[in-house]
C-alpha cells in the first residue's frame, strides 16, 4: 500500500478549534444563510442577489425553520477588507447508519464497498462521507463573521483524499474551516475544508471544496493587488469523448438527493425556487453528479485514493446526459479513472472527475 499523500489538509496554524453552538443541520443552516443574506451583504453586487433568497427559502422545506424575526431587515454593506474567520468547527460522534447509507447509495447508484476483500462489514461510500461532513462545513460558512453571502456562491470544484475506509456505523470527528480567500476575475474565491478523523486522531477522509462568490469584488486582507492582465486562462474547447453510457435525470432528481444528503438549497428543488435565486430552472446538485460519477469507477477495496471533480455548466433538470468512463484497469490492476459528464445535444461539459490511487 502506498504512503499517504502529504497534501492531506490540516487546520492552519493560529486557528481556534471550537464546537459550534446549536444544531449542525443543513435546513437550519440554510435558513440562517438566508437570514444573513437579508441583513448583511458583502458589497452592492451581492445585494440584489441576496434579496431574492428569502422568498425562495420560505417556499422550500427550509422555510419552516427560518426565524420570522430575521426576515425584515434591509441589506447592509460590509466596510473594510474581507477576512475569513480563523476558527475550525469540531463536531464529534458523526456516523453513517446503515439505513441512511443504503438510501444514499441507492440515489447515486453506488454499489457496496467492503472494508476488505470478501469482508461482510461495509465501508461508507466516499460521496456519502462528503454528505456526512458537509453540514459542519456549512456551520462555518454561515457564521455571523463569515464575510460572503453563502447562498450566492458557485461550487467550482472538489478534491477529496480518501485515506482509509470508514465503516458503516463507525463514529468519527469532523473538523471544518475556510481558507485561501482570494480574488478572481468574476468575484472572490475561497476553500472550505473538512476532515474526518478516527478516535485515535488519524485522518480517514479529507475534502476541499472551492467556491466563487460571483460578483463580489472587494479588498481582501493581506492580498496584494493583481495586475489587470493577471487572469486565469480560458478553458480549452470541450471535445466529447466516446460515450459509454447515459443518465436520464427526472425533474425530481434534486429533491431525491436533498432527501438523502440534507442539502435543500432551493436552486435544486424546483423551477420556481431556483428562478427566485436567479437561475433559469432547477439544477442537479454538483455532488450528486460527482457521487454518481465516482460510483462508476473501479476503485478496489482497501485502496486509499484521491478524487477531484471540476464543474462546468450545471445540469438543468430534467435532463439526459452522456457519460464516458475510462479506467486503466480493474481490481489489483487499477490505478486511475476518469469520468466525464456532458450534454450530448449542446456539446457542453457538466463535470470532469478524476480518481487515482494514493
Amino acid at each position: 500500500m502506498s504512503t499517504v499523500d502529504p497534501t492531506v489538509p490540516s487546520v492552519p496554524e493560529g486557528y481556534e478549534r471550537t464546537r459550534p453552538s446549536g444544531l449542525v443541520k443543513l435546513p437550519a443552516l440554510y435558513a440562517s444563510a438566508g437570514a444573513r443574506a437579508a441583513t448583511s451583504v458583502a458589497g452592492g453586487a451581492a445585494s440584489s442577489a441576496s434579496r431574492k433568497v428569502l422568498p425562495a427559502l420560505r417556499n422550500s422545506p427550509v422555510g419552516r425553520v427560518l426565524p420570522a424575526s430575521l426576515r425584515s431587515s434591509g441589506p447592509e454593506k460590509v466596510s473594510g477588507a474581507l477576512e475569513l474567520p480563523r476558527v475550525a468547527h469540531v463536531v464529534d460522534g458523526l456516523s453513517a447508519d446503515a439505513e441512511w447509507h443504503e438510501n444514499f447509495c441507492r440515489v447515486v447508484h453506488a454499489g457496496p464497498r467492503p472494508m476488505a476483500p470478501g469482508a461482510a462489514e461495509a465501508a461508507v461510500f466516499s460521496g456519502a462521507l462528503h454528505s456526512l461532513a458537509f453540514p459542519v462545513a456549512m456551520s462555518v460558512l454561515t457564521r455571523k463573521d463569515f464575510p460572503l453571502p453563502v447562498l450566492g456562491m458557485v461550487h467550482l470544484s472538489n478534491t477529496v483524499h480518501h485515506v482509509t475506509d470508514v465503516a458503516v456505523g463507525e463514529r468519527v470527528t469532523a473538523t471544518a474551516w475556510t481558507e485561501n480567500l482570494r480574488s478572481h476575475r468574476s468575484g472572490t474565491m475561497l476553500d472550505a475544508v473538512v476532515t474526518l478523523t478516527r478516535e485515535d486522531g488519524t485522518v480517514a477522509w479529507a475534502g476541499r471544496s472551492t467556491y466563487l462568490a460571483k460578483g463580489v469584488h472587494t479588498a481582501i486582507a493581506g492580498e496584494q493587488p493583481r495586475p489587470e492582465q493577471d487572469v486565469a486562462p480560458e478553458r480549452a474547447p470541450f471535445e466529447a469523448p466516446l460515450p459509454t453510457g447515459q443518465w436520464s435525470l427526472g425533474a425530481g432528481t434534486g429533491r431525491d438527493y436533498a432527501a438523502v444528503s440534507g442539502d435543500y438549497n432551493p436552486i435544486h428543488l424546483s423551477d420556481p425556487s431556483a428562478r427566485a435565486l436567479g437561475m433559469k430552472g432547477a439544477i442537479a446538485h454538483g455532488m450528486y453528479t460527482a457521487s454518481r460519477a465516482l460510483a462508476l469507477t473501479g476503485v478496489p477495496a482497501e485502496v486509499p485514493f484521491t478524487w477531484s471533480v471540476e464543474f462546468a455548466t450545471p445540469v438543468r433538470l430534467p435532463a439526459t446526459v452522456a457519460v464516458a468512463v475510462d479506467d486503466d484497469g480493474r481490481g489489483a490492476h487499477w490505478s486511475t479513472s476518469r469520468v466525464q459528464v456532458w450534454d450530448p445535444k449542446r456539446g457542453r461539459p457538466h463535470a470532469d472527475l478524476r480518481v487515482s490511487a494514493l
